[in-house]
Protein backbone atom coordinates (compact mmCIF):
# COMPACT_ATOMS: atom_id res chain seq x y z
CA UNK A 1 0.00 0.00 0.00
CA UNK A 2 1.12 3.57 -0.61
CA UNK A 3 0.28 7.23 0.00
CA UNK A 4 -1.58 8.94 -2.85
CA UNK A 5 -0.83 12.59 -3.63
CA UNK A 6 -3.48 14.43 -5.60
CA UNK A 7 -3.00 17.81 -7.31
CA UNK A 8 -5.36 19.76 -9.56
CA UNK A 9 -5.16 23.07 -11.39
CA UNK A 10 -7.86 24.36 -13.70
CA UNK A 11 -5.95 27.35 -15.14
CA UNK A 12 -2.41 28.73 -14.90
CA UNK A 13 -2.61 31.95 -12.87
CA UNK A 14 0.04 34.06 -11.22
CA UNK A 15 -1.59 33.78 -7.80
CA UNK A 16 -2.30 30.03 -8.01
CA UNK A 17 0.06 27.28 -6.92
CA UNK A 18 1.20 25.06 -9.77
CA UNK A 19 0.69 21.33 -9.78
CA UNK A 20 4.41 20.84 -9.23
CA UNK A 21 4.31 23.16 -6.21
CA UNK A 22 1.33 21.32 -4.74
CA UNK A 23 3.09 17.98 -5.12
CA UNK A 24 6.27 19.28 -3.48
CA UNK A 25 4.34 20.45 -0.40
CA UNK A 26 2.48 17.15 -0.14
CA UNK A 27 5.63 15.01 -0.28
CA UNK A 28 6.47 15.90 3.34
CA UNK A 29 3.30 14.08 4.45
CA UNK A 30 4.02 11.05 2.26
CA UNK A 31 6.25 8.86 4.40
CA UNK A 32 7.46 5.86 2.43
CA UNK A 33 6.15 4.88 -0.98
CA UNK A 34 3.83 7.35 -2.72
CA UNK A 35 2.10 7.81 -6.07
CA UNK A 36 1.14 11.13 -7.69
CA UNK A 37 -2.19 11.76 -9.44
CA UNK A 38 -2.63 15.05 -11.32
CA UNK A 39 -5.43 16.68 -13.31
CA UNK A 40 -4.57 19.84 -15.22
CA UNK A 41 -7.24 21.94 -16.90
CA UNK A 42 -10.12 20.42 -14.93
CA UNK A 43 -12.52 22.33 -12.70
CA UNK A 44 -13.35 21.32 -9.15
CA UNK A 45 -17.08 21.76 -9.74
CA UNK A 46 -17.48 18.03 -10.29
CA UNK A 47 -15.47 14.82 -9.89
CA UNK A 48 -15.38 13.83 -13.57
CA UNK A 49 -11.59 13.96 -13.90
CA UNK A 50 -9.48 11.13 -15.39
CA UNK A 51 -6.68 10.95 -12.80
CA UNK A 52 -9.11 11.44 -9.93
CA UNK A 53 -11.28 8.59 -11.24
CA UNK A 54 -8.16 6.40 -11.38
CA UNK A 55 -7.34 7.42 -7.79
CA UNK A 56 -10.78 6.38 -6.53
CA UNK A 57 -10.48 3.08 -8.38
CA UNK A 58 -7.13 2.40 -6.67
CA UNK A 59 -8.67 3.33 -3.32
CA UNK A 60 -11.49 0.84 -3.81
CA UNK A 61 -9.00 -1.87 -4.82
CA UNK A 62 -7.18 -1.44 -1.49
CA UNK A 63 -3.90 -0.03 -2.84
CA UNK A 64 -4.04 3.34 -1.03
CA UNK A 65 -3.60 3.86 2.73
CA UNK A 66 -3.49 7.70 2.82
CA UNK A 67 -4.62 10.52 0.52
CA UNK A 68 -2.78 13.86 0.69
CA UNK A 69 -3.71 17.08 -1.10
CA UNK A 70 -2.66 20.75 -0.85
CA UNK A 71 -6.15 22.14 -0.21
CA UNK A 72 -9.61 20.70 0.27
CA UNK A 73 -10.94 22.38 -2.89
CA UNK A 74 -8.34 20.49 -4.94
CA UNK A 75 -10.47 17.42 -4.30
CA UNK A 76 -13.84 19.10 -4.81
CA UNK A 77 -15.55 22.47 -4.49
CA UNK A 78 -18.84 20.75 -3.69
CA UNK A 79 -19.47 19.81 -0.07
CA UNK A 80 -21.89 17.11 -1.23
CA UNK A 81 -19.32 15.60 -3.61
CA UNK A 82 -16.66 15.65 -0.93
CA UNK A 83 -19.04 13.92 1.49
CA UNK A 84 -19.50 11.10 -1.01
CA UNK A 85 -15.74 10.91 -1.60
CA UNK A 86 -15.11 10.71 2.14
CA UNK A 87 -17.56 7.81 2.43
CA UNK A 88 -15.47 5.95 -0.15
CA UNK A 89 -12.25 6.74 1.72
CA UNK A 90 -13.75 5.75 5.05
CA UNK A 91 -15.13 2.46 3.75
CA UNK A 92 -11.66 1.55 2.50
CA UNK A 93 -9.87 2.76 5.69
CA UNK A 94 -7.95 5.50 3.89
CA UNK A 95 -6.71 8.49 5.93
CA UNK A 96 -7.11 11.97 4.48
CA UNK A 97 -4.75 14.94 4.92
CA UNK A 98 -5.19 18.49 3.62
CA UNK A 99 -1.96 20.53 3.98
CA UNK A 100 -3.44 24.03 3.82
CA UNK A 101 -6.33 23.45 6.26
CA UNK A 102 -4.24 21.25 8.59
CA UNK A 103 -6.90 18.63 8.02
CA UNK A 104 -5.83 15.14 9.12
CA UNK A 105 -8.40 12.41 9.79
CA UNK A 106 -5.87 10.41 11.79
CA UNK A 107 -6.26 13.02 14.59
CA UNK A 108 -9.35 13.75 16.75
CA UNK A 109 -9.49 17.39 15.62
CA UNK A 110 -9.25 16.38 11.98
CA UNK A 111 -12.09 13.89 12.35
CA UNK A 112 -14.22 16.48 14.17
CA UNK A 113 -13.73 18.92 11.29
CA UNK A 114 -14.72 16.21 8.87
CA UNK A 115 -17.92 15.42 10.77
CA UNK A 116 -18.89 19.09 10.63
CA UNK A 117 -18.43 19.04 6.87
CA UNK A 118 -20.45 15.83 6.66
CA UNK A 119 -23.34 17.47 8.54
CA UNK A 120 -23.50 20.22 5.93
CA UNK A 121 -23.17 17.64 3.15
CA UNK A 122 -26.10 15.70 4.59
CA UNK A 123 -28.13 18.89 4.89
CA UNK A 124 -27.39 19.75 1.26
CA UNK A 125 -28.41 16.28 0.07
CA UNK A 126 -31.65 16.32 2.05
CA UNK A 127 -32.48 19.85 0.91
CA UNK A 128 -32.01 18.85 -2.72
CA UNK A 129 -34.09 15.66 -2.25
CA UNK A 130 -36.88 17.63 -0.59
CA UNK A 131 -36.80 20.24 -3.35
CA UNK A 132 -36.98 17.55 -6.03
CA UNK A 133 -39.90 15.90 -4.23
CA UNK A 134 -41.74 19.22 -3.86
CA UNK A 135 -41.26 20.01 -7.56
CA UNK A 136 -42.45 16.53 -8.46
CA UNK A 137 -45.69 16.94 -6.50
CA UNK A 138 -46.22 20.50 -7.72
CA UNK A 139 -46.02 19.38 -11.36
CA UNK A 140 -48.70 16.75 -10.74
CA UNK A 141 -50.96 19.26 -9.03
CA UNK A 142 -50.68 21.50 -12.10
CA UNK A 143 -51.77 18.62 -14.32
CA UNK A 144 -48.31 18.01 -15.79
CA UNK A 145 -46.51 14.72 -16.23
CA UNK A 146 -44.06 14.72 -13.27
CA UNK A 147 -41.18 12.95 -15.00
CA UNK A 148 -39.84 9.53 -15.87
CA UNK A 149 -40.94 7.20 -18.68
CA UNK A 150 -44.45 7.68 -20.02
CA UNK A 151 -46.96 4.87 -19.40
CA UNK A 152 -47.31 2.21 -22.12
CA UNK A 153 -49.35 3.66 -24.98
CA UNK A 154 -48.32 7.24 -24.25
CA UNK A 155 -45.38 9.46 -25.00
CA UNK A 156 -44.31 12.84 -23.66
CA UNK A 157 -45.85 15.45 -25.94
CA UNK A 158 -43.59 17.78 -27.90
CA UNK A 159 -45.90 20.74 -27.32
CA UNK A 160 -46.29 21.78 -23.71
CA UNK A 161 -49.61 22.58 -22.03
CA UNK A 162 -49.39 25.80 -20.01
CA UNK A 163 -45.62 25.45 -20.11
CA UNK A 164 -45.75 21.94 -18.57
CA UNK A 165 -45.02 18.49 -19.97
CA UNK A 166 -48.04 16.44 -20.92
CA UNK A 167 -48.81 13.05 -22.46
CA UNK A 168 -50.12 12.14 -25.88
CA UNK A 169 -51.20 8.71 -27.17
CA UNK A 170 -49.08 6.53 -29.45
CA UNK A 171 -50.33 3.71 -31.73
CA UNK A 172 -49.79 1.30 -28.79
CA UNK A 173 -52.78 2.92 -27.05
CA UNK A 174 -54.98 0.58 -29.09
CA UNK A 175 -53.29 -2.33 -27.25
CA UNK A 176 -54.25 -0.69 -23.96
CA UNK A 177 -57.89 -0.41 -25.09
CA UNK A 178 -57.75 -4.06 -26.18
CA UNK A 179 -56.50 -5.08 -22.71
CA UNK A 180 -59.31 -3.21 -20.93
CA UNK A 181 -61.91 -4.67 -23.30
CA UNK A 182 -60.67 -8.21 -22.69
CA UNK A 183 -60.51 -7.90 -18.91
CA UNK A 184 -63.95 -6.30 -18.68
CA UNK A 185 -65.36 -9.54 -20.10
CA UNK A 186 -66.30 -12.09 -17.44
CA UNK A 187 -64.03 -15.12 -17.17
CA UNK A 188 -60.92 -13.48 -18.60
CA UNK A 189 -57.88 -13.59 -16.31
CA UNK A 190 -54.68 -11.55 -16.33
CA UNK A 191 -52.73 -14.66 -17.30
CA UNK A 192 -54.97 -15.38 -20.29
CA UNK A 193 -54.62 -11.80 -21.51
CA UNK A 194 -50.83 -11.97 -21.15
CA UNK A 195 -50.71 -15.23 -23.09
CA UNK A 196 -52.92 -13.83 -25.86
CA UNK A 197 -50.75 -10.71 -26.21
CA UNK A 198 -47.58 -12.79 -26.40
CA UNK A 199 -49.08 -15.15 -28.98
CA UNK A 200 -50.10 -12.15 -31.07
CA UNK A 201 -46.46 -11.00 -31.01
CA UNK A 202 -47.23 -7.72 -29.25
CA UNK A 203 -44.08 -6.36 -27.56
CA UNK A 204 -44.28 -5.56 -23.85
CA UNK A 205 -42.94 -2.30 -22.47
CA UNK A 206 -39.73 -2.67 -20.41
CA UNK A 207 -40.17 -6.45 -20.11
CA UNK A 208 -39.14 -9.46 -22.14
CA UNK A 209 -42.71 -10.68 -22.40
CA UNK A 210 -46.21 -10.15 -21.04
CA UNK A 211 -47.26 -11.59 -17.69
CA UNK A 212 -50.01 -10.96 -15.16
CA UNK A 213 -48.00 -8.23 -13.43
CA UNK A 214 -47.44 -6.17 -16.59
CA UNK A 215 -51.12 -6.49 -17.60
CA UNK A 216 -52.30 -5.63 -14.09
CA UNK A 217 -50.08 -2.54 -13.98
CA UNK A 218 -51.85 -1.16 -17.05
CA UNK A 219 -55.32 -1.98 -15.74
CA UNK A 220 -54.61 -0.23 -12.42
CA UNK A 221 -53.18 2.98 -13.87
CA UNK A 222 -55.66 5.91 -13.70
CA UNK A 223 -53.65 7.74 -16.38
CA UNK A 224 -55.68 5.79 -18.97
CA UNK A 225 -59.16 6.48 -17.56
CA UNK A 226 -61.48 9.41 -18.03
CA UNK A 227 -61.66 10.99 -14.58
CA UNK A 228 -65.37 10.97 -13.71
CA UNK A 229 -67.07 11.63 -10.37
CA UNK A 230 -67.42 7.85 -9.94
CA UNK A 231 -63.64 7.52 -10.32
CA UNK A 232 -63.25 10.27 -7.72
CA UNK A 233 -65.50 8.37 -5.30
CA UNK A 234 -63.57 5.12 -5.86
CA UNK A 235 -60.18 6.61 -4.98
CA UNK A 236 -61.66 8.65 -2.12
CA UNK A 237 -62.96 5.43 -0.59
CA UNK A 238 -59.52 3.88 -1.02
CA UNK A 239 -57.97 6.60 1.14
CA UNK A 240 -56.09 8.49 -1.58
CA UNK A 241 -55.35 12.20 -1.16
CA UNK A 242 -57.24 13.90 -3.99
CA UNK A 243 -56.00 17.36 -4.95
CA UNK A 244 -58.98 18.42 -7.08
CA UNK A 245 -62.60 18.83 -6.04
CA UNK A 246 -65.16 16.26 -7.15
CA UNK A 247 -66.68 18.87 -9.48
CA UNK A 248 -63.48 18.88 -11.54
CA UNK A 249 -63.85 15.17 -12.34
CA UNK A 250 -65.86 15.82 -15.48
CA UNK A 251 -64.54 12.91 -17.55
CA UNK A 252 -62.75 15.14 -20.04
CA UNK A 253 -59.25 14.52 -18.70
CA UNK A 254 -57.43 11.61 -17.06
CA UNK A 255 -55.70 11.66 -13.66
CA UNK A 256 -52.25 10.86 -12.30
CA UNK A 257 -51.43 9.07 -9.06
CA UNK A 258 -48.07 9.27 -7.29
CA UNK A 259 -46.81 8.16 -3.90
CA UNK A 260 -44.39 5.95 -2.05
CA UNK A 261 -44.90 2.25 -1.54
CA UNK A 262 -42.98 -0.34 0.44
CA UNK A 263 -40.99 -3.01 -1.37
CA UNK A 264 -43.56 -5.73 -0.61
CA UNK A 265 -46.52 -3.78 -2.04
CA UNK A 266 -47.54 -3.62 -5.66
CA UNK A 267 -48.26 -0.25 -7.16
CA UNK A 268 -51.81 1.03 -6.58
CA UNK A 269 -52.47 -1.69 -3.95
CA UNK A 270 -52.23 0.55 -0.89
CA UNK A 271 -53.38 4.04 -1.83
CA UNK A 272 -52.99 5.62 1.62
CA UNK A 273 -50.88 8.80 1.43
CA UNK A 274 -50.96 8.65 -2.40
CA UNK A 275 -51.81 11.82 -4.31
CA UNK A 276 -54.33 11.82 -7.16
CA UNK A 277 -54.70 14.88 -9.39
CA UNK A 278 -56.43 15.73 -12.68
CA UNK A 279 -53.98 15.61 -15.57
CA UNK A 280 -53.71 17.80 -18.65
CA UNK A 281 -54.00 14.81 -21.04
CA UNK A 282 -57.27 13.20 -22.06
CA UNK A 283 -58.36 9.75 -20.90
CA UNK A 284 -58.87 6.97 -23.43
CA UNK A 285 -60.84 4.49 -21.30
CA UNK A 286 -64.40 5.22 -20.20
CA UNK A 287 -64.67 5.72 -16.45
CA UNK A 288 -67.34 3.02 -16.11
CA UNK A 289 -65.21 0.40 -17.88
CA UNK A 290 -62.15 1.39 -15.84
CA UNK A 291 -64.06 0.93 -12.58
CA UNK A 292 -65.45 -2.41 -13.75
CA UNK A 293 -61.86 -3.60 -14.11
CA UNK A 294 -60.89 -2.14 -10.72
CA UNK A 295 -63.71 -3.91 -8.91
CA UNK A 296 -62.81 -7.20 -10.59
CA UNK A 297 -59.18 -6.87 -9.54
CA UNK A 298 -60.17 -5.84 -6.01
CA UNK A 299 -62.24 -9.01 -5.67
CA UNK A 300 -59.45 -11.25 -6.96
CA UNK A 301 -57.46 -12.70 -4.08
CA UNK A 302 -53.85 -13.53 -4.69
CA UNK A 303 -53.23 -17.17 -3.80
CA UNK A 304 -50.46 -17.45 -1.23
CA UNK A 305 -47.70 -19.85 -2.13
CA UNK A 306 -47.75 -21.67 1.20
CA UNK A 307 -45.70 -24.56 -0.19
CA UNK A 308 -42.82 -22.37 -1.35
CA UNK A 309 -39.47 -24.00 -0.76
CA UNK A 310 -40.98 -27.22 0.61
CA UNK A 311 -40.68 -29.46 -2.44
CA UNK A 312 -36.91 -29.20 -2.95
CA UNK A 313 -33.93 -27.94 -0.97
CA UNK A 314 -32.77 -26.27 -4.22
CA UNK A 315 -35.63 -23.78 -4.07
CA UNK A 316 -34.54 -20.36 -5.42
CA UNK A 317 -31.45 -21.80 -7.15
CA UNK A 318 -33.07 -23.50 -10.15
CA UNK A 319 -33.07 -21.66 -13.49
CA UNK A 320 -33.89 -22.55 -17.08
CA UNK A 321 -30.70 -22.87 -19.13
CA UNK A 322 -32.55 -21.62 -22.23
CA UNK A 323 -34.21 -18.36 -21.06
CA UNK A 324 -32.58 -17.83 -17.65
CA UNK A 325 -35.88 -17.46 -15.78
CA UNK A 326 -36.53 -19.33 -12.55
CA UNK A 327 -37.84 -22.87 -12.32
CA UNK A 328 -40.28 -24.01 -9.70
CA UNK A 329 -41.19 -27.52 -8.66
CA UNK A 330 -44.83 -28.52 -9.09
CA UNK A 331 -46.23 -31.60 -7.40
CA UNK A 332 -48.71 -33.74 -9.30
CA UNK A 333 -50.37 -35.72 -6.53
CA UNK A 334 -52.59 -37.63 -8.94
CA UNK A 335 -49.59 -39.31 -10.62
CA UNK A 336 -47.32 -38.98 -7.57
CA UNK A 337 -44.58 -37.07 -9.39
CA UNK A 338 -42.81 -33.72 -9.35
CA UNK A 339 -41.89 -31.73 -12.44
CA UNK A 340 -40.17 -28.44 -13.25
CA UNK A 341 -42.07 -25.43 -14.57
CA UNK A 342 -40.27 -22.52 -16.28
CA UNK A 343 -41.52 -18.99 -15.53
CA UNK A 344 -40.34 -17.90 -18.96
CA UNK A 345 -42.69 -20.43 -20.52
CA UNK A 346 -45.69 -20.41 -18.16
CA UNK A 347 -45.78 -16.69 -17.26
CA UNK A 348 -44.02 -14.80 -20.05
CA UNK A 349 -44.59 -17.31 -22.88
CA UNK A 350 -41.13 -16.60 -24.33
CA UNK A 351 -39.49 -19.99 -23.73
CA UNK A 352 -40.14 -23.10 -25.81
CA UNK A 353 -38.30 -25.63 -23.64
CA UNK A 354 -40.38 -28.35 -22.01
CA UNK A 355 -38.51 -29.50 -18.90
CA UNK A 356 -38.64 -33.27 -18.49
CA UNK A 357 -35.92 -33.44 -15.82
CA UNK A 358 -36.84 -35.20 -12.57
CA UNK A 359 -36.11 -33.05 -9.52
CA UNK A 360 -34.77 -36.15 -7.76
CA UNK A 361 -32.13 -36.53 -10.49
CA UNK A 362 -31.22 -32.83 -10.29
CA UNK A 363 -30.79 -33.05 -6.51
CA UNK A 364 -28.65 -36.17 -6.81
CA UNK A 365 -26.33 -34.47 -9.30
CA UNK A 366 -26.00 -31.37 -7.13
CA UNK A 367 -25.17 -33.57 -4.13
CA UNK A 368 -22.38 -35.22 -6.09
CA UNK A 369 -20.99 -31.79 -7.12
CA UNK A 370 -20.94 -30.64 -3.51
CA UNK A 371 -19.21 -33.83 -2.38
CA UNK A 372 -16.57 -33.42 -5.10
CA UNK A 373 -15.95 -29.88 -3.95
CA UNK A 374 -15.20 -31.11 -0.46
CA UNK A 375 -13.08 -33.94 -1.86
CA UNK A 376 -10.88 -31.41 -3.68
CA UNK A 377 -10.06 -29.99 -0.27
CA UNK A 378 -8.90 -33.52 0.66
CA UNK A 379 -11.15 -33.53 3.71
CA UNK A 380 -14.81 -33.25 4.47
CA UNK A 381 -16.17 -30.53 6.73
CA UNK A 382 -16.56 -31.68 10.33
CA UNK A 383 -19.86 -33.46 10.78
CA UNK A 384 -20.79 -31.36 13.81
CA UNK A 385 -20.34 -28.09 11.88
CA UNK A 386 -22.96 -29.09 9.35
CA UNK A 387 -25.31 -30.80 11.74
CA UNK A 388 -28.79 -29.32 12.09
CA UNK A 389 -28.21 -27.75 15.48
CA UNK A 390 -25.73 -24.91 14.60
CA UNK A 391 -27.33 -24.45 11.20
CA UNK A 392 -30.76 -24.00 12.78
CA UNK A 393 -29.32 -21.34 15.06
CA UNK A 394 -27.93 -19.40 12.08
CA UNK A 395 -31.20 -19.78 10.17
CA UNK A 396 -33.15 -18.38 13.14
CA UNK A 397 -30.73 -15.48 13.45
CA UNK A 398 -31.10 -14.69 9.74
CA UNK A 399 -34.90 -14.76 9.99
CA UNK A 400 -34.86 -12.43 12.99
CA UNK A 401 -32.53 -10.00 11.22
CA UNK A 402 -34.69 -10.06 8.06
CA UNK A 403 -37.79 -9.27 10.14
CA UNK A 404 -36.03 -6.38 11.87
CA UNK A 405 -34.83 -4.96 8.53
CA UNK A 406 -38.35 -5.27 7.08
CA UNK A 407 -39.86 -3.40 10.05
CA UNK A 408 -37.25 -0.65 9.81
CA UNK A 409 -37.86 -0.22 6.08
CA UNK A 410 -41.57 0.22 6.80
CA UNK A 411 -40.73 2.81 9.47
CA UNK A 412 -38.75 4.85 6.93
CA UNK A 413 -41.96 5.90 5.19
CA UNK A 414 -43.30 7.56 8.35
CA UNK A 415 -40.01 8.94 9.69
CA UNK A 416 -38.72 12.48 9.60
CA UNK A 417 -35.30 13.52 8.33
CA UNK A 418 -33.61 12.99 11.68
CA UNK A 419 -35.13 9.59 12.41
CA UNK A 420 -34.37 8.39 8.87
CA UNK A 421 -30.64 8.84 9.53
CA UNK A 422 -30.83 6.59 12.58
CA UNK A 423 -33.06 4.07 10.80
CA UNK A 424 -30.66 3.85 7.84
CA UNK A 425 -27.75 3.36 10.23
CA UNK A 426 -29.65 0.58 12.02
CA UNK A 427 -30.49 -1.11 8.70
CA UNK A 428 -26.83 -0.96 7.67
CA UNK A 429 -25.76 -2.51 10.99
CA UNK A 430 -28.29 -5.33 10.64
CA UNK A 431 -27.20 -5.95 7.05
CA UNK A 432 -23.59 -6.23 8.21
CA UNK A 433 -24.67 -8.83 10.76
CA UNK A 434 -26.59 -10.68 8.06
CA UNK A 435 -23.57 -10.76 5.73
CA UNK A 436 -21.40 -12.01 8.60
CA UNK A 437 -23.75 -14.94 9.23
CA UNK A 438 -23.91 -15.80 5.52
CA UNK A 439 -20.12 -15.65 5.40
CA UNK A 440 -19.97 -17.98 8.41
CA UNK A 441 -22.22 -20.50 6.67
CA UNK A 442 -20.08 -20.40 3.53
CA UNK A 443 -16.88 -20.68 5.55
CA UNK A 444 -18.16 -23.77 7.33
CA UNK A 445 -19.10 -25.30 3.98
CA UNK A 446 -15.60 -24.60 2.63
CA UNK A 447 -13.52 -25.39 5.73
CA UNK A 448 -11.84 -28.81 5.74
CA UNK A 449 -11.28 -30.72 8.97
CA UNK A 450 -7.93 -31.87 10.29
CA UNK A 451 -8.71 -35.41 9.17
CA UNK A 452 -11.20 -36.80 6.66
CA UNK A 453 -14.57 -37.67 8.15
CA UNK A 454 -17.10 -39.97 6.56
CA UNK A 455 -19.67 -37.29 5.88
CA UNK A 456 -22.84 -37.92 3.86
CA UNK A 457 -24.60 -34.79 2.55
CA UNK A 458 -27.72 -36.83 1.77
CA UNK A 459 -28.15 -37.64 5.47
CA UNK A 460 -28.69 -33.99 6.43
CA UNK A 461 -32.17 -32.69 7.16
CA UNK A 462 -34.08 -30.60 4.60
CA UNK A 463 -33.44 -27.13 6.07
CA UNK A 464 -29.71 -27.77 6.58
CA UNK A 465 -29.36 -28.88 2.96
CA UNK A 466 -31.25 -25.82 1.80
CA UNK A 467 -29.10 -23.32 3.72
CA UNK A 468 -25.84 -25.08 2.86
CA UNK A 469 -26.75 -25.15 -0.84
CA UNK A 470 -27.69 -21.45 -0.78
CA UNK A 471 -24.31 -20.60 0.76
CA UNK A 472 -22.24 -22.62 -1.73
CA UNK A 473 -24.25 -22.60 -4.98
CA UNK A 474 -24.85 -19.57 -7.20
CA UNK A 475 -27.46 -21.27 -9.40
CA UNK A 476 -28.36 -24.54 -11.11
CA UNK A 477 -29.08 -24.29 -14.84
CA UNK A 478 -31.43 -27.02 -16.02
CA UNK A 479 -32.17 -28.33 -19.51
CA UNK A 480 -33.36 -31.69 -20.86
CA UNK A 481 -29.88 -32.10 -22.34
CA UNK A 482 -28.05 -31.67 -19.04
CA UNK A 483 -27.57 -29.87 -15.73
CA UNK A 484 -24.92 -27.23 -14.93
CA UNK A 485 -24.12 -26.31 -11.33
CA UNK A 486 -22.48 -22.91 -10.83
CA UNK A 487 -20.73 -22.55 -7.47
CA UNK A 488 -20.07 -19.29 -5.66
Amino acid sequence: MYTAIYARQSLDKKDSLSIEGQVDLCRAEAAGEFKVYTDKGFSGKNTHRPSFAKLLKDVESGEVEKLVCYRLDRISRSIMDFGMIWETLNQNHVEFVSINEKFDTSTPVGRAMLYIIMVFAQLERETIAERVKDNYYQRVKKGAWPGGPAPFGFQIAQERVNGQKSLEPTPEIEIVKHIFNMYAEAGTSLGKIAKALTEEGIPCARRTGWDGVSVGRILRNPAYAKATEAVYAYYKAKGAIIYNDASEFTGKFASIMIGKRTSNERKYTNMQEHLLAISSHKGVIEGEQFLTCQFRMDNNRQIKNTGKGKLTWLSGLLHCAECGYSLRVIEDKQYNRKYLSCAGRSNLHICSVVHSERIEDVEAMVESVLMKRFEKQQAFPPAETLSPKPQDKWVNELEQIENKIFNLIQALADGNDVSKQYINAAIQKLDDEKQAILSRIETVANTPSAEAIAYDFSSLDFETKKKTAAAVIKNVLCAPSGIEVKLR
